[in-house]
């Protein structure tokens, strides 16, 4: 029974790590291969990273393995995150038939800085109506 699972959760990683690499060639634009690579190795990775501590069942090496996959859980996410906005700074174009660009109109080129739509939305209206704290 153990032999099994260990066969499943390894062909299950080795299986999302393919369809990473797939969807890196077949992705159109940079931001959508990052997304795709980024979630689907992060969790081939983890799911073979399970079936090797399934197979040594040690706990020396099963608190090692958490500690790896823990680790991959929380940089993958933010050097996706990284990659993705300074490609964004760096004009990388979005895909021809990208249907909504979310930081159009948000980034400030000169300060290399995002704002949010609330930010936004307070500046339109303290420019168009007058603070009623200002009289006071």
């Amino acid at each position: 029974m153990g032999d099994l699972i260990i066969g499943i959760l390894a062909t299950l990683g080795v299986v999302f790590t393919l369809l990473a690499g797939i969807g890196s060639i077949r992705m159109p634009d940079f931001y959508m291969r990052t997304s795709i690579s980024t979630k689907a190795v992060t969790l081939g990775v983890g799911l073979t990273l399970v079936a090797a501590a399934v197979s040594f069942q040690d706990f020396g090496v099963t608190s090692r393995i958490t500690a790896i996959i823990f680790f991959i859980i929380l940089t993958a996410p933010v050097g996706a995150h990284v990659l993705g906005r300074a490609a964004y700074f760096a004009r990388v174009q979005l895909w021809d038939k990208s249907v909504i660009n979310e930081l159009s109109g948000k980034y400030k080129r000169n300060l290399h800085t995002l704002s949010s739509s609330e930010n936004i939305r307070l500046r339109k209206q303290k420019k168009t109506h007058k603070n009623p704290d200002e009289d006071a």
